[in-house]
């Protein structure tokens, strides 16, 4: 018999969370569930799931912080917002961080029982296929996501760290938007691990010594005084 799929179920309401989870597990689901964010995230990065179902509004990390932390380092597993505001704008926000669909409370449950159907179906096709996104190419440079190789302006290959890669998806995934050192502390290091605004300094310094052909004149990697970072790609 195959292992039952699993669902990370993240609800700060626990009537809700409560009903949500004895419908899924009556479809036959293992539900793995969570209230804040950060325990929504350390679930995410220490199990595997076909699914992960986000409320918006959480206390401590907000849903769509946490869906952005969640495609840092996992760009497959299917992602589903549950949300009480029902607006085109939070949709928006939403899927363009990573999510794949979205769903507005209170909801007819066998519409949402259909959409997690879907999605976990939609996972599994794609867990088959490689990423998509393993390599990036800008200019003379190269980056492979899940090996973590670097191939620099000169052509030397180099192995980044863990947190590195992480920083380097965030600003790629965001290319031509500026993104704030505040968004880059919470999403890359988490509220836990707080670093100094140094710190992601010391990164960009570093990127730029790998990629950049004049790193005192950045093509690729500017800072945006007194706001963050912005990776500049126009191809």
């Amino acid at each position: 018999m195959s292992a039952p799929l699993r669902i990370l179920l993240v609800e700060d309401e626990e009537h809700l969370l409560e009903a949500i989870k004895l419908n899924l597990e009556l479809e036959g689901y293992k539900v793995v569930t969570a209230v804040t964010g950060h325990d929504a995230l350390r679930l995410a990065k220490q199990e595997r799931f076909n699914l992960v179902i986000l409320d918006v509004m959480l206390p401590g990390l907000d849903g769509f912080s946490v869906c952005e932390s969640i495609r840092l380092h996992n760009t497959v597993v299917p992602i589903l917002f549950l949300s009480a505001k029902n607006t085109a704008e939070d949709k928006v926000i939403g899927l363009k961080r990573g999510a794949d669909d979205y769903l507005a409370k209170p909801f007819n449950l066998e519409e949402f029982l259909l959409r997690v159907q879907v999605l976990v179906r939609r996972g599994m096709n794609q867990d088959e296929k490689k990423e998509l996104d393993e390599n990036y190419r800008f200019g003379q440079n190269e980056v492979n996501f899940r090996t973590y190789e670097i191939k620099d302006k000169d052509g030397q290959r180099n192995t980044l760290t863990k947190k590195e890669i992480a920083l380097l998806k965030l600003l790629i995934e965001r290319k031509n938007e500026v993104v704030s050192r505040e968004q880059i502390l919470e999403t890359v290091w988490g509220y836990d691990i707080y670093p100094s605004t140094r710190t992601v300094d010391n990164f960009i310094l570093a990127f730029r010594k790998y990629f950049e052909k004049d790193p005192k004149n950045p093509e690729f990697f500017h800072s945006i005084r007194g706001v963050g970072y912005k990776f500049v790609h126009l191809h």
